[in-house]
């Protein structure tokens, strides 16, 4: 057995966001691995059992969460869970709700230093024509998204003026606030960090999409994922490197994977995920193992992170 000895974990996942499904999915190859390891778990639904965890938190030495986009990823849960003592792995309510707007981190990144798409975020008090001048102004294709959304959800790529109302008002029937940037074309790449050291970079190759949207990161078979990436070694470094200025700029810990697009020798952070997927298939689990993590070392090593860093 590990360091940590043998564990009763309470095991988060499915919530009310719309990545529900895929959240649940994520649960069943952490169970197996829990299981492998030796630990004891209980699953708790954020949409109906916090209540049932508030009452019995003292049982449990730690939660794991595999909650995605609003009310998962954005510190709601990671606030409850510290106000019941609960230590959970990944970003504490700060770092959550930082990545979780997808506005606000792209100013952070841009203070770091990074390069990040041409772009603005607007509410729903910004008028259609001030959106349409703003889109014209930076030109045609550009892409439109909701501001706190995981997965891509709501995500739009606008090759022409005539179909940018139907995107902006898709993005704002999900969002108060949306982001309306330019689009790169160029190869997409992701970076995961565990514990403050980047893991191979990731190139995700979309088959039948421009982009890597919902259905092309949850269908089998609608991307093939590369790891390593084809990148120059020095493309590589200047991404790991990337990856975690991105992780510490946003206040992070124990783990997170951020997407880039690589056009030219130049590479544009896009987003950061602060409770990557857990399929034993998904991009932060891919690099792990090519880091030389099987998938449940990986939930070992976040476990033992959280019991590390609880008292922080």
């Amino acid at each position: 057995m590990s360091s940590v000895g043998v564990l009763k974990i309470a095991l988060l996942a499915g919530g009310t966001s719309s990545e529900r499904e895929v959240s649940l999915k994520g649960a069943e190859g952490v169970k197996k691995a829990l299981e492998k390891l030796g630990h004891k778990y209980e699953f708790f639904d954020p949409s109906k059992d916090l209540p049932t965890l508030a009452q019995r938190a003292k049982e449990f030495d730690c939660a794991f969460l595999i909650v995605h986009g609003p009310g998962g990823e954005d510190g709601t849960l990671q606030g409850f869970l510290d106000s019941i003592g609960l230590p959970y792995q990944g970003a504490g309510v700060l770092g959550s709700a930082l990545a979780m707007h997808k506005g606000i981190s792209k100013s952070l990144y841009k203070l770091a230093g990074l390069n990040v798409p041409e772009g603005k975020t607007f509410s729903r008090e910004y008028s259609f024509e001030t959106i349409k001048a703003y889109g014209k102004e930076i030109g045609f294709p550009l892409v439109v998204k909701p501001a706190t959304q995981g997965s891509s959800v709501g995500l739009s790529v606008v090759k022409k003026k005539e179909e940018l109302k139907d995107a902006v008002e898709k993005a704002f029937s999900i969002d108060k606030e949306i982001i309306v940037e330019k689009y790169l074309k160029g190869k997409e790449i992701t970076v995961g960090i565990l514990d403050e050291n980047p893991l191979p970079v990731v190139e995700i190759i979309p088959k039948t999409s421009e982009i890597f949207d919902y259905e092309t990161k949850y269908t089998p078979g609608l991307a093939e994922e590369i790891c390593p990436a084809r990148l120059s070694e020095r493309l590589t470094k200047k991404a790991q490197e990337y990856g975690l200025i991105a992780h510490k700029a946003l206040k992070l810990r124990h783990y997170s994977r951020t997407d880039m697009i690589v056009v030219g020798e130049e590479i544009y952070v896009l987003e950061t995920n602060t409770i990557p997927g857990m399929t034993e298939t998904s991009l932060l689990p891919l690099a792990a193992k090519v880091a030389g993590y099987s998938f449940s070392a990986l939930i070992q090593k976040l476990l033992e992170l959280t019991l590390r860093d609880k008292k922080t």
